[in-house]
């Protein structure tokens, strides 16, 4: 049998979905792992500048949710955003260009890393600012209902974002007129510094959702099969019904909010206990006791990631910056003929 249509046993959680497609999750979870701790070196050596902040630990969530999604559905995503462009398709080698500020960059060197664009995979951001995002997905949305278009807007979020205005005018609205937007909470506990219960009232941030007459569920955001599949019947449910939907995913960042951040507010003993929940070690270990992958397959496909991240940061490197003349291009309206 094909690795494309080989399955694990009858009974076993894995067996819904073909081998082919449990190595490909593996793999995006790698790819997003070694092009990120690459950005971590980068920046410590200054080649990379301004913010950056990193997903390591929660790989789990864009590796499976994105490959839930069909390609004509839109993105809209945060400043943590690097694994989502990297899974829905942008090119290793235009992110890394944007982490430099380089013209090839797919946001031509301006956005940086919190600002990552892609038009031709319907990647709408990277967007810096908390909450910013929702409106934009709301707004997707409407204008697919409006041309009749079949699509779902996919827009994730970390629970910071729950506290901000935006989240309730954006679910209540896209309730109010029923509109295809699927909101995907990355809860990873900590809004910058703030841990969860020091600054919402309620925790449960599904019952934020269902106060918008919005169907919500709570999904493990370091278990990528629980993931794909929350996500696939997510978005089938919304696409049916063209009414929005909410996923919470409950997940961990393994590094500091930012580069910036000193990280003083968790205990070091708890990220260590979250590490023994680590996506990938963890769904790699599934594998081989299914008999579906062996040590030197898993060592294949982290040597494939780093020769990738090496070849975009070449690219970068050999990438021009833009000239000084074309730094106005974009900025103001061409002045109309008289």
């Amino acid at each position: 049998m094909s690795a494309a249509k080989k399955k694990t046993a009858p009974g076993d959680p894995l067996s819904r979905h073909p081998q082919a497609l449990l190595l490909d999750l593996l793999r995006d979870m790698v790819r997003i792992r070694r092009f990120e701790e690459r950005c971590a070196e980068l920046y410590g050596e200054t080649r990379i500048r301004g913010f950056l902040h990193l997903y390591i630990g929660e790989e789990a969530i864009a590796a499976g949710a994105i490959r839930a999604l069909a390609p004509e559905d839109a993105i809209v995503a945060t400043y943590r955003e690097h694994g989502h462009a990297l899974v829905r398709g942008v090119k290793a080698e235009a992110i890394m260009a944007e982490m430099f500020g380089k013209q090839a960059g797919c946001s031509r060197g301006r956005g940086g890393s919190m600002h990552l664009f892609d038009a031709a995979t319907r990647f709408y951001g990277g967007n810096a600012i908390v909450g910013g995002g929702l409106p934009v997905a709301v707004g997707l949305a409407l204008a697919d209902k409006l041309q009749k278009r079949s699509r779902v807007t996919a827009c994730f979020f970390g629970e910071g974002a729950m506290a901000e205005g935006a989240f309730h005018e954006s679910l209540n609205l896209a309730a109010l007129w029923q509109l295809p937007v699927l909101f995907c909470c990355e809860n990873n506990l900590y809004a910058m510094g703030t841990a969860l219960a020091r600054s919402e009232s309620q925790v449960d941030l599904t019952a934020k959702a269902a106060c918008y007459n919005v169907d919500a569920a709570t999904v493990d955001g370091m278990d990528v099969i629980a993931t794909h599949e929350a996500m696939q019947a997510a978005r089938a449910r919304v696409a049916e019904t063209g009414a929005p939907g909410f996923l919470e995913f409950r997940t961990y960042r393994y590094r500091a909010h930012s580069m910036f951040d000193p990280e003083l507010y968790r205990d070091k003993a708890e990220v260590e206990e979250w590490k023994k929940r680590g996506p990938i070690h963890n769904f790699t270990e599934r594998l081989k006791k299914l008999k579906l992958l062996t040590e030197e397959a898993f060592l294949e496909i982290d040597r494939e990631a780093v020769a990738e991240v090496e070849r975009a940061v070449a690219f970068a490197e050999g990438a021009d910056w833009e000239t000084p003349e074309a730094c106005f291009a974009d900025v103001c309206t061409p002045e109309a003929a008289a």
